[in-house]
């Protein structure tokens, strides 16, 4: 679906994602860091927004510090792996790694053998699974249900098995380890921990601290190569979700905190086409999660999309998050 976009000579928006300049692309931003061990995230985090507050004190010495940098879910400390982070205003948008799934590689540590029939056992996990979070968690321990997408043996000896595990986010891996070691009659723990994605960033396009502390000391002295690699624009982290693509003058009244009408919606991608031919739940928190952008590809908002996108006339997206 497509129509014509409006033009406007209002306040200017965000610039496309590949203009920015170094000091913009840091205060909306995102960088897929490799956790190392020992630190926690909230630790992870505040370097990296010391760091960046740093590099921008140089860069753009009038300008604001970040106040803060947004992570992708809590690791414990001893685990490794995929942290993205969200910098400065792109902090608000935290909320989209909740809407795509985690990927874990695992050690399970048996109490015992492997009992012959233990790959069956551990196939039986890859359902629909009823968890309470851990007594040392942050959330409130009630009964919730969790979805194990793919959950494969890689490896298996006598007393230990690799497990990878996609699931649904906010599964704690510790305790399908332990149910798993319940099923098969020996027990088990769970040994280290990696995670390897988190939607839609994955091991591939992994930074470590260091990286990012290289990459900010080269730009300060005149080479942003390296930190347009290690940071990408926010909308980096939008990219899994439903886009639907608005006016320029629209985008400027979403920021004010305007919702979205049907007139100001210029196209959808097939993702949130297919979530609009889908029958509409009753609640809107329900309804799916959306990405809204300019026509350069700058992001705007996030919202629910709760309308037509071909009416003439109505609220098409609910705004849940301005991001400009």
């Amino acid at each position: 679906m497509t129509r014509d976009s409006d033009d406007t000579d209002g306040t200017p928006l965000r610039a496309p994602p590949e203009e920015r300049s170094v000091p913009e692309l840091l205060r909306f931003g995102v960088v897929n860091l490799d956790k190392p061990a020992g630190p926690s995230s909230h630790q992870v985090s505040a370097w990296t927004r010391d760091a960046i507050n740093e590099a921008l004190s140089a860069l753009d010495p009038d300008g604001e510090p970040i106040d803060g940098v947004a992570h992708a879910g809590t690791l414990d400390p001893k685990v490794t792996g995929c942290l993205p982070a969200l910098t400065g205003t792109a902090t608000r948008a935290a909320q989209v790694f909740l809407e795509g799934g985690k990927e874990y590689v695992a050690v399970l540590e048996l109490h015992g053998s492997a009992p012959d029939d233990f790959r069956a056992v551990v196939a039986e996990f890859e359902a629909e699974i009823y968890q309470k979070p851990p007594r040392k968690s942050a959330v409130t321990r009630r009964l919730r249900t969790r979805t194990i997408y793919d959950l494969d043996v890689l490896e298996v000896g006598d007393r230990q098995a690799l497990l990878r595990v996609r699931c649904e986010s906010g599964t704690y891996v510790r305790k399908l380890c332990h149910d798993i070691g319940l099923a098969t009659g020996v027990g088990a723990h769970m040994g280290h921990l990696r995670r390897t994605a988190t939607d839609p960033f994955d091991d591939r396009t992994l930074r470590t601290l260091q990286d990012l502390v290289d990459a900010l000391t080269w730009a300060e002295d005149g080479d942003d190569s390296f930190v347009r690699e290690v940071v990408r624009p926010a909308e980096d982290a939008l990219v899994h979700l439903p886009a639907v693509t608005i006016a320029p003058s629209t985008a400027e009244s979403v920021a004010t905190g305007a919702p979205v009408y049907a007139p100001g919606v210029i196209d959808i991608d097939d993702a949130a086409e297919e979530a609009v031919a889908e029958s509409a739940p009753s609640d809107d928190a329900d309804r799916p999660l959306v990405a809204c952008f300019t026509p350069d590809g700058a992001a705007v908002c996030l919202g629910r999309l709760v309308g037509d996108p071909d009416a003439e006339s109505g609220v098409v997206v609910s705004l849940e998050r301005v991001l400009t």
